[in-house]
Order: structure tokens, then C-alpha cells, then sequence
């Protein structure tokens, strides 16, 4: 039933693309019956909805918590077949859409049939309008709302009562997608697609405890069998009915070492990662990650994961990260990973290099601050003894922290030179960690530092937290997506003990456990485990976060063989750097339309007035007619050949809703 789904969708996807001649980038299905569709273009993007009511639909973006309001577009097509298309605003929670006076999303084209509303339209990323959100590479809140009735006109009020609405996470311009057969025509020879295999490393029966929040589980498995060398060209989760609200992520390591051992520990069905510490210095290269919100990852045409016989890696482990906070009984699960390869090689090998923060006590996030900056580092030498003069080029991220991350960058240092970030998201949501396809590939060079930098909230914890592998503890690591591969997998740091000590004001320690403090004296026989939870943070938390910063870290970079660099372990500090990289500043000098119906309708009190523009009838919700209208005789369906090809869209529409 899901394959046949998938085949339904996959059809209507290349019936709107060939009937309307737009190349859909990106698509999202919001509920069971609105899907949203979108590409990306260097200045703006263009969107369709295709909404199963006869009433209106409701489109728009916010961040974190709406603090910021709310940018929606609202859309109809009434009894007349004339297509109304509004660019609105919500101030407040729960308040009415309030019109622009600046209409700024501009209606391409819109009917309904007997099922659907269809609108299509598109919108800078910059409107210049303070009413409406900056599209941006970081992570926006879409929301979507659709309703059974329409206004009764353009100037009135929305129903009032019975309004569908949700909200999920998205990236509109840095999103993976995938790749799709392009579509000529009819009779015309399409390029055929490569006979993809199907490699599926799932758990076995895992019983989640009831007396542990988290569980990290390990499968080893063997290479399939294969007798040459093979792309990897997409991976993608398979998630067992259920186990979603438990999988906090999973990730395929490559295995090199004592293959005796390894293949005695493929037998089994796998046990408790902390049961088997030994498979870790033996499995430290990620081959592919998938984490909480990700659909999965497609390779650029130009690159793939190697699946060698003979030169790689022969026996890989699946990590799984379960979280069952709520300690339910009789959790039993089989989700995984599958993994789709070819034999007609691409042109380059990719690689994982995961950079941040080894997850370790000494990682300290105080409690109650709003934001809290903590910094993984890829030091110079580390680049300078791997990466070839040519460099490599990152073409896609992942990032991952646990439930208090804001804010992450992967950050770029050349001679003393901040580069632009490679990737950031002002407003990251960790419910949402999906891979983010780089616009264009940002080269790293011999020499370059990197840095993950996290920025974290921790107003809603009373007492610190640390680093680790538990959802409650916290992390920061970027999976950096490249090619051509190279022997470097990890490249994390860790604050040096001395550094941690000293931004608690402790000068000494003795013993092994537990540790105690032997001076300053005021603070003599206090352990340490003392010190961290009883210290005022409130007070000193700006002393703690400088000599954080100005401490020193200790490097932590090795191969894909899991030994560490020789030289790259000597403590090291923050590199010094001369020209600091500022966003920068583009002032908005795109006058905004307006017109007189959104003057009227609108409470933008801080917005001036213009005068009606006949460019703007559309948002106006005038004169504007379509071929189709509500009429259910089959030969007004038939008016032309764009209509037909919608006709055949929506109803693949209806029938993929219906098969989930």
C-alpha cells in the first residue's frame, strides 16, 4: 500500500510538472489534504497549493514562537470563478489575518474543481515590506490553514469557526531533494535511470527498557555481496509504524579492525552500545546519519558513497538513539536504514566529517540563560595534514544538537579570515534536523579552522547540564557532506580541564573519585561535583563564558581507521582572527505595492498610503476568472489542456490521500 502510494504521488508530481512546465523543487504534504509544492529562484520563489476544500486556504511563515507575527497569504476562488489572492498578517495570537497594505505574493494562476483549490503564486525572499517575513536559509515555521466556506467577498471577514490549521518545520532554499526523471513530453526518449539496489540494515525485536529514558543500540552487518566497486546514491529511514515519537536518530558507521570479531558480532541481533564499548574504537566513521525530522538524503549527481569490496570497509554498525521519556512498557521496534547503490560510478567518492564537540562532562551549559555559545573545533592542523591542496568541497549538512539548541553555524577561519559560514540557522529547531543541500559547494582549503558553534537556551532548567549521549544531556556536532573523500573522519575538541577549573574558580584538585578541592581555600574539601551544581551561575556566568573562551581545548582529529593524528592533540586555543566575517547589510530599496482595499482593510497604523495599481488586481480579488469553475460537468473540466492535466493532478491527489 505505501509503494503504491509513493507511485501516486511520484505521478502527479511529473503531471504538474509536465502539464504547467515548472520544475517542482521541493515539495511537503502539511496533512492528508494540503500539499505544498515550491522552487526555489534567485531572487524569489514561486509556490502551489493544492488543498482538498472548496473554501479558502491559508499559507504562511513564522519563527520560534511567533513572537515576531505572522506572514500568511489568503486565497480563494468564489462562485464566479474569480481567484482572490490576499497578502496578510496576524499580529497576536488567535487574531484575524490582518491585510498589508503592501500586497507582495503575486498570483500566477488558481481554479477549483468539485474536490480541490489549487493557487499558485510567487513572493520575494526580500519583500521590503516590514509585514512579511525574510524568506532565509534558517528553519521557518510554516502554518497552514484551510476552511469548508470562503469569505463572502474580499472585503469581509474570514469564517469565523471551523478553520483546519497545524504548523511544522521546514527549510524552503537550503533543502535536499530528490532526484526526479525530467519530463519532455509525450513521445519523446527520456534518459533512463540506473538500476538502483536495495541494501536494508534494520533492527531485530529491540525492547526498549522501562526503567531508562534512552537506549543506544548496535547491529554490525556485513557488506552485501558485491563484487565490485558501488555508489551509494540516496539513503532514506524505514521506520516502523509507531516508533517514530521513540527514534531520536540512527547512524551507519564503517567498521575496520579484527574481523573475526566483527563478523562473530554480525550473528547476533546487536545488544546495548554500552555493553560493547569495544565496537566504538573499531566503528567511528559515519557512512550515513538520519535524525529526528529528516525523509533522508540524494547524492548530487557528481558523487556517492563508495561500497568497495576490496578498498573499504567491509562490516558496518547501526547506531539507533531511542528515547522513551515517558518510560512506556512493551516498546518493541525494527526500524533502520536503507541504502540505494549503483554500479555506474559517479565521478567523485564522498566523505563524512563530523565536526564538534566530543560529548563529555566538560562541555558545561549553565542553567537559566538565554543564550549560551559553545564552540567545537577543526584546528588548522588537522585541515593542513588532510585535505589536499585542490581542497574539497562541502556540498551538504547536517546538524545535530539535543533539546536545547537555538542556533548552529558551521563556521570557516583562512589566514586569520573569516569566510562566510558554510552553513547556519538563525532559528534552528532540534524537532527538525533535516540534511541541508548547500546552494553552491563551499570549498575548504589545507590550513582553514572550523568551528561548530552551537547557541543554546537554557531558561527552562534549574540546574546545569552537560555534555553526553542522552536527549538530556546536550551535544553540537555538524556532519559535513564532501568530495572527494579523504582519510579524516572526526575533528571534534573539548574544553582542557584547566579551562573548565578555572572558569569554576577552582586553582587544584586530588583524588580520584570523588574528586575534591584542595584550593582556593574557601572552597577546600568541596568536590567538584559539589562546586557544579551549587555554583551562582546568575552571577558569574559571564565570567564562566570567558574564560571558557579565552581557555584552552584540546583537538581531537583522526582518520578513518580511528587513529589519532600525529600532533593534532596538543592543546591549542581560539584562532586569532584579524577580519571577523559581518552578515552583510543589504538596505531594501524595492518600493512595496499598494493598494486602497488593503489600506482599508489593514491596521498597519506604521505603513503610508499609495494609490490603487492596476498590477495589483489580482491580490484585489478582481477580474480575475478562471476556465474552471465549480461545475461538475465533466466537459467544463476539458476547457484546454493545462486544465485537463490539473483535472488529472488533483485526482491523483484524492487518490493518494486516500491509499494513507
Amino acid at each position: 500500500m505505501q509503494g503504491l502510494a509513493a507511485c501516486v504521488s511520484l505521478a502527479l508530481l511529473l503531471s504538474i510538472q509536465s502539464c504547467h512546465g515548472i520544475e517542482w523543487k521541493h515539495s511537503a504534504i502539511l496533512d492528508n489534504n494540503f500539499l505544498v509544492l515550491w522552487t526555489p529562484g534567485e531572487n524569489d520563489v514561486t509556490f502551489e497549493l493544492q488543498v482538498m476544500t472548496p473554501g479558502y486556504v491559508g499559507f504562511g511563515f513564522m519563527r520560534d514562537d511567533g513572537r515576531e507575527g505572522v506572514d500568511m497569504v489568503i486565497g480563494w476562488v468564489d462562485n464566479n470563478g474569480q481567484v482572490h489572492l490576499q497578502d496578510r498578517h496576524v499580529k497576536g495570537v488567535n487574531r484575524e489575518p490582518q491585510m498589508d497594505s503592501s500586497q507582495d505574493y503575486h498570483l500566477q494562476s488558481g481554479y477549483e474543481n468539485k474536490t480541490h483549490t489549487v493557487l499558485r503564486f510567487n513572493r520575494r525572499y526580500d519583500t521590503c515590506d516590514p509585514r512579511d517575513l525574510k524568506i532565509t536559509n534558517d528553519t521557518l515555521q510554516v502554518i497552514w490553514q484551510y476552511h469548508v466556506d470562503e469569505p463572502a467577498s474580499a472585503a469581509a471577514l474570514l469564517p469565523a469557526e471551523g478553520a483546519v490549521r497545524g504548523t511544522r518545520p521546514l527549510y524552503l532554499v537550503q533543502r535536499d531533494f530528490q532526484q526526479r526523471r525530467s519530463f519532455s513530453g509525450l513521445g519523446r526518449k527520456q534518459e533512463p535511470e540506473p538500476v538502483l539496489h536495495e541494501w536494508e540494515l534494520s533492527n531485530a525485536q529491540v525492547r526498549l527498557p522501562n526503567d531508562q529514558d534512552t537506549l543506544l543500540q548496535c547491529r554490525v552487518f556485513s557488506l552485501p555481496k558485491i563484487t565490485r566497486k558501488h555508489h551509494v546514491v540516496r539513503y532514506e529511514p524505514v521506520i516502523q509504524p509507531g516508533s517514530l515519537a521513540y527514534l531520536h536518530h540512527m547512524t551507519l558507521y564503517e567498521c575496520r579492525g579484527d574481523e573475526a570479531k566483527l563478523n562473530e558480532a554480525k550473528r547476533t541481533n546487536g545488544s546495548s552500545c554500552s555493553s560493547t564499548d569495544w565496537l566504538h574504537a573499531q566503528c567511528n566513521t559515519i557512512a550515513a546519519t538520519w535524525n529526528l525530522g529528516s525523509e533522508g538524503f540524494n547524492y548530487p549527481p557528481e558523487a556517492g558513497y563508495a561500497l568497495d569490496p576490496y578498498n573499504g570497509p567491509r562490516f558496518y554498525m547501526l547506531e539507533t538513539h531511542y528515547s522513551n521519556p515517558q518510560l512506556d512498557n512493551f516498546v518493541t521496534d525494527n526500524s533502520g536504514l536503507k541504502l540505494l547503490y549503483t554500479d555506474k560510478l559517479r565521478t567523485h567518492d564522498a566523505g563524512v566529517l563530523s565536526v564538534g564537540i566530543d560529548p563529555n562532562w566538560r562541555h558545561i551549559i549553565p542553567p537559566g540563560q538565554p543564550e549560551v555559545i559553545s564552540e567545537g573545533h577543526c584546528i588548522a592542523r588537522c585541515t593542513g595534514d588532510t585535505v589536499p591542496d585542490s581542497g574539497v568541497n562541502v556540498f551538504a549538512v547536517i546538524m545535530h544538537t539535543h533539546q536545547l539548541g537555538k542556533k548552529v553555524r558551521l563556521r570557516q577561519i583562512r589566514d586569520g579570515k573569516e569566510m562566510p559560514p558554510i552553513a547556519a540557522d538563525a532559528s534552528y529547531d532540534p524537532s527538525y534536523q533535516e540534511y541541508r543541500r548547500l546552494q553552491r559547494p563551499a570549498k575548504v582549503l589545507p590550513g582553514d579552522h572550523l568551528i561548530a558553534e552551537c547557541t543554546y537556551s537554557s531558561r527552562t532548567r534549574q540546574t546545569i547540564t552537560l555534555g553526553g549521549l542522552t536527549t538530556k544531556e546536550e551535544t553540537c556536532l555538524v556532519s559535513a557532506l564532501y568530495y572527494p573523500r579523504i582519510d579524516l573522519s572526526l575533528c571534534y575538541s573539548l574544553p582542557a580541564l584547566p579551562t573548565v577549573l578555572h572558569s569554576l574558580g577552582i586553582d587544584k584538585l586530588e583524588g580520584p573519585s570523588p574528586l575534591k578541592i584542595m584550593s582556593p581555600p574557601e572552597l577546600r574539601g568541596m568536590t567538584l561535583e559539589e562546586r557544579l551544581v551549587t555554583y551562582d551561575w546568575q552571577t558569574n556566568f559571564q565570567t564562566f563564558a570567558d574564560a571558557t573562551r579565552q581557555g584552552t581545548f584540546k583537538p581531537l582529529c583522526s582518520n578513518t581507521k580511528g587513529t589519532i593524528l600525529p600532533e593534532t592533540s596538543i592543546e591549542s586555543h581560539y584562532p586569532r582572527i584579524l577580519w571577523p566575517y559581518q552578515d552583510p547589510k543589504v538596505p531594501c530599496t524595492r518600493k512595496p505595492q499598494r493598494n486602497k482595499l488593503s489600506m482599508l482593510l489593514s491596521e498597519d497604523g506604521d505603513i503610508g498610503g499609495a494609490e490603487s495599481d492596476e498590477s495589483n488586481a489580482v491580490e484585489r480579488g478582481q477580474l480575475v476568472r478562471n476556465k474552471v469553475s465549480r461545475s461538475s460537468d465533466a466537459s467544463s473540466l476539458a476547457a484546454g489542456s493545462a486544465t485537463r492535466c490539473a483535472s488529472v493532478a488533483l485526482v491523483l491527489a484524492l487518490l493518494a490521500a486516500a491509499l494513507r
